[in-house]
């Protein structure tokens, strides 16, 4: 019998770092107590807003390891497995079923800007990838991706594959392409969400997204936008989504994968919000606006603490 699915918001945990690029693993561990704490319905991690292409295999199993076991059942740990390889990417997967993870996240295979790969490998892909797996998987439909998926490939991997149960569509005009993928796909891809921090929220979920994966700034208040919604009360969860709107736009347009690491940092979840070069954080002038836009909206990441 399958797991019911999870709904509601499923934040994107940051890779944290010392201020010398090693690995916090206290500070992973706090992230997933904030998030307990701001009624998040899980936990992403080595996605591609956790720097996971920044990172080595060792890590990402200490990762995998102190975010699961901090977690505790408390909530449902999502693990990003993707790789161009199915044999690697089937690896990590299973690694990652055996260390207690409730589901896995996978991007189609591809490399750089030029190696896509075609709709009947990808397929082929899945089903070696899956083979054996007893835990759910979401495929990522991301725009970092050189693999088109379009929304018939989507419905026949839902179809084909049966541990693909979720998708996250984090795609341009995002909503259209929901509704179009749920429409085709059916009871066989039940849990589709969006991602891009929840920018677009609101219309996603009347497309039929049954939940949004965002960062850690403001869990708390999307988990409350997508409970509020699917109880009915639609005005109220626009109304809270609007609330944060400017907040959360800043990220997606200003900052990105950096803004949760400043946030946290601020808040005292994490001791610091470095980034592994060559990524850079933001400029002393970005990273002020996105700290005095926060404290507008006096979110929990700051007082959590």
């Amino acid at each position: 019998m399958n797991d019911p699915i999870l709904t509601g918001v499923l934040p994107v945990a940051p890779t944290v770092f010392h201020e010398n690029e090693d690995l916090d693993l206290e500070g992973q561990r706090r992230i997933v107590d904030f998030l307990v704490d701001a009624r998040a319905d899980g936990v992403c991690i080595l996605a591609n807003y956790s720097e996971q292409f920044s990172l080595t295999d060792d890590e990402r199993n200490r990762i995998v390891d102190a975010t699961v076991s901090q977690a505790d059942g408390r909530i449902p740990v999502v693990v990003t497995a993707s790789h161009y390889s199915a044999r690697v990417a089937a690896e990590r997967a299973r690694q990652a079923e055996a260390a207690g993870a409730q589901l896995v996240m996978l991007m189609p295979p591809f490399f750089g800007a030029t190696m896509s790969v075609p709709e009947n490998s990808v397929l082929e892909y899945f089903k070696r990838v899956t083979d054996g797996l007893s835990i759910d998987v979401m495929i990522q439909d991301a725009p970092l991706s050189t693999t088109p998926m379009s929304v018939q490939l989507l419905a026949r991997l839902a179809t084909e594959v049966p541990r693909i149960r979720y998708a996250k569509i984090e795609m341009p005009r995002a909503s259209e392409k929901i509704r179009s993928l749920i429409s085709s796909a059916g009871a066989e891809l039940p849990g589709v969400f969006d991602g891009e921090e929840g920018v677009t929220a609101i219309p996603d979920l009347h497309a039929g997204a049954v939940g949004t994966m965002s960062s850690c700034l403001v869990p708390e208040v999307l988990g409350d936008v997508v409970r509020l919604f699917r109880s009915g009360q639609v005005e109220a969860a626009t109304t809270k989504w609007e609330a944060v709107l400017p907040l959360i736009h800043f990220e997606n347009r200003q900052c990105g994968l950096t803004a949760s690491k400043v946030l946290l940092a601020a808040g005292g979840v994490i001791a610091s919000d470095r980034v592994r070069e060559p990524l850079s954080p933001p400029s002393a002038a970005t990273r002020e606006e996105l700290l005095d836009l926060a404290r507008r909206f006096d979110p929990l990441v700051l007082k959590w603490n």
